[in-house]
């Protein structure tokens, strides 16, 4: 009994989720009370509160169930593959994640939701924070990876891993940013691969004849 109580409060808050999400999406954040998605889910406004404690909370499960995904993907990586260049790991990563967004509709739904349907003032600039501190770390991880390939010699001495992560987030976000406001204006995962796998050429090492060291 406990286990078949468990099982189905797991099954309401992801009905919950998910009723979050389309009506997020329909309506944007602040015009969406916690009544709709109550509503939109089939249960009470009660069962909503005994799982979020208030829209800040439930937006924030919302895009976790993307970002979790995103932090297992990396871990998988980190644990099963060997890069003798490190910033692969990165160039994976942000392709991965180009892929899931042009072809999983809850990321898509989800990033929409995140940059082009939801105001952060008032009670939602605790979102922004908390994209603020996702992002943080993801350019925290990407230094990393920069700097020790750098030290391996499969970047150009001159480029700042710092700046190198700053920069590839700024294509990645560009990128998903675009394409999420007109999906036909062009394919996100091809031209994104291209885009990518340019601005990595531009950063590795040269050989004297001035050609990249590494795939390029």
């Amino acid at each position: 009994m406990v286990r078949k109580t468990k099982e189905e409060a797991l099954a309401t808050r992801s009905a919950i989720l998910d009723a979050a999400e389309i009506v997020f999406q329909e309506r944007g954040v602040s015009r969406t009370s916690l009544a709709e998605i109550a509503a939109a889910a089939g249960v009470t406004r009660g069962a909503v509160y005994w799982h979020f404690t208030n829209k800040v909370d439930l937006f924030d499960a919302m895009v976790q169930r993307i970002f979790g995904l995103m932090e297992a993907k990396l871990e998988e990586l980190q644990a099963t593959r060997h890069y003798d260049d490190p910033a692969e790991l990165l160039r994976e990563l942000a392709l991965h994640f180009l892929d899931r967004v042009a072809n999983d509709p809850r990321y898509f739904r989800i990033i929409e939701i995140s940059w082009h349907k939801c105001e952060y003032v008032g009670e939602l600039v605790e979102i922004r924070d908390k994209h603020f501190e996702r992002g943080n770390c993801f350019l925290d991880i990407s230094e990393t990876a920069f700097r020790a390939s750098r030290e391996l010699g499969c970047l150009s001495p001159r480029v700042d891993p710092r700046t190198a992560a700053i920069g590839l987030m700024a294509v990645v976000d560009g990128l998903v940013a675009n394409w999420t406001l007109d999906r036909s204006s062009f394919p996100l995962v091809d031209t994104g691969t291209e885009i990518i796998d340019g601005y990595f050429s531009g950063l590795r090492a040269r050989r004297p004849d001035g050609a990249a060291d590494r795939n390029g």
